[in-house]
């Protein structure tokens, strides 16, 4: 299965912003869910954001409570690119981004991380002074 490609994680100040990006392979947010995920250092991957197919409550978004207010979470149809747009970053946020889609084209929670598949190898955001 073709995996989806993360990019545009960094180095940030406490209160910086930061733009991810997520190249999917053709027609894949036409039809799959697709969620970003955090992974800090010694915890277990976590669902940060997760935006619904065009097929399925076509963009509708999921965020962390601790994302809310901060993230947004868009979609590219026609270039089949998911971003994660992150203001007001705090140390917390620091950790390993991965995009991923649902393996089957029905919605599931954005929490439930086994559900989903084609990971990419991540990118690296550190929220640090």
């Amino acid at each position: 299965q073709a995996l989806l490609v993360e990019s545009g994680g960094g180095l940030v100040q406490p209160g910086g912003s930061l733009r991810l990006s997520c190249a999917a392979p053709k027609y894949t947010v036409d039809y799959y869910t697709i969620g970003w995920f955090r992974q800090a250092p010694g915890k277990e991957r976590e669902g940060v954001a997760c935006i619904t197919s065009s097929t399925s409550s076509d963009g509708a978004t999921y965020y962390v409570d601790s994302a809310k207010g901060r993230f947004t979470m868009s979609k590219d149809n026609v270039n089949s690119t998911v971003y994660l747009h992150m203001n007001n970053l705090k140390p917390e946020d620091t950790g390993t981004y991965y995009c991923a889609r649902t393996k089957e084209r029905t919605p599931v929670p954005c929490t439930r991380t086994r559900d989903f598949a084609a990971w990419g190898q991540g990118t690296q955001v550190t929220v640090s002074s």
